[in-house]
């Protein structure tokens, strides 16, 4: 009881503010279900949203910075996607005008009826033509691919990690893997990265100005604790640093909590935003002043222990957007966003969508100094729809 009202109190310190936001704008066909909403940029800079209708994917761009977008376009070649939040289906473009979409398929094995596969598509022309899809994992020991994140490196070459079957021991968890595609033979150098990790919640693959690669993902300890990790790379993904936890939550659980990490990094730090239910329980936020090595004492977002899903962006300024979902009840969930300074000290605080609505997995991406674009899944009727807007910070 004491912690609940020690985290109004702190709240209400921050004067919520009503965000100006755009009008909210509807990207996938009303006509049908529509999920797993993401956001990327083109090389041109121009935000992308896309998104899933009904197994297939879909994706828009914005000429103007978010405030329109193009008629969707499909990938054509993505077909019998499995809508998934946590494992929703993403795009990346490349300098070299080629885009790569990744999604997530039923595998219909009988070694373990949940078990996923990833398959990608590719178009040499930006997302006009695509190739047929291609399994990511080929090895025929491999029947579960979940759960996976796609970066662009330094060099052009795209690093993806995902969770796998494959493992070398009889503990619980899934294996993180990682392989990096360079040319047209697709995505090569496949290794396996860290044991135990938890099975069903979203990784996260970031690379920073630098070029350091970052990685964070629910890691499993002690045979029972499911905590958030980071790793980071200063070499392309060829070597890791340790897995080191970024808040000791202590999470005991058996289970699948289905909600991943976010990060981001400007120039204060490497910034975090987390689901736990390990000494509190909803989304919390830290920073590492030093790429890894120190974590900051974790921040609670949302006085609501429902508060799941959140994700992370560095504004032009370097200062910081933080979005996330909540429950009210079983018939209602909001978006909720908090505009943080550069060194992580909350501005404001306040929601995107009304209180008796139904909006969930938000996702965004800065545009510019202080605006972000924000997407995210609303129930409009009997349907679900995709939808963005445009949000001044």
């Amino acid at each position: 009881m004491r912690y609940y009202l020690f985290l109004l109190l702190a709240l209400a310190a921050c004067q919520p503010r009503n965000f100006k936001g755009g009008q909210e704008t509807v990207l996938s066909d009303t006509a049908r279900n529509a999920s797993c909403a993401y956001m990327t940029v083109t090389p041109q800079g121009q935000p992308v949203v896309s998104w899933v209708e009904d197994g297939s994917m879909y994706f828009a761009v914005s000429p103007d910075g978010g405030q329109t977008f193009s008629a969707p376009r499909q990938v054509t070649t993505a077909e019998g996607i499995q809508p998934h939040a946590e494992n929703m289906p993403k795009i990346i473009f490349r300098p070299n005008g080629e885009a790569i979409a990744m999604y997530g398929v039923e595998s219909d094995d009988p070694r373990n009826k949940y078990a996923g596969k990833v398959r990608y598509a590719r178009s040499a022309d930006g997302g006009l033509h695509w190739e047929p899809s291609r399994p990511l994992v080929t090895d025929t020991a491999g029947y579960d691919q979940r759960y996976f994140d796609m970066a662009l490196l330094p060099s052009g070459e795209v690093a993806a990690i995902w969770l796998d079957n494959r493992k070398f021991h009889q503990q619980e968890g899934s294996t993180l893997y990682m392989a990096i595609a360079a040319d047209t033979a697709g995505f090569r150098q496949e290794r396996a990265l860290v044991q135990t990790v938890c099975q069903c919640c979203r990784t996260a693959l970031y690379t920073d100005a630098q070029g350091a690669l970052h990685a964070a993902f629910r890691d499993i300890m002690n045979d029972s604790i499911r905590d958030m990790v980071h790793m980071v790379s200063t070499d392309g993904g060829q070597t890791f640093s340790p897995p080191v936890r970024i808040s000791a939550d202590n999470w005991v659980i058996n289970g699948c909590p289905h909600t991943g990490p976010a990060m981001v990094k400007n120039g204060s730090g490497v910034h975090f935003a987390w689901f736990t239910m390990g000494s509190g329980q909803g989304v919390f936020y830290c920073q590492s002043p030093d790429n890894g090595i120190t974590y900051s004492k974790k921040e609670s977002i949302s006085a609501l222990p429902t508060a799941k899903h959140p994700q992370l962006a560095a504004l032009g300024s370097g200062e910081l957007a933080l979005v996330w979902d909540e429950a009210a009840d079983t018939a209602a969930s909001r978006i909720g966003i908090v505009h943080k300074a550069t060194d992580g000290k909350t501005l404001a605080q306040g929601f995107l969508t009304e209180p008796g609505g139904y909006a969930s997995f938000p996702v965004l991406k800065a545009v510019g100094e202080n605006q972000v674009l924000v997407a995210y899944k609303r129930r409009q009727g009997p349907r679900e729809v995709v939808c963005v807007r445009m949000v001044s910070l």
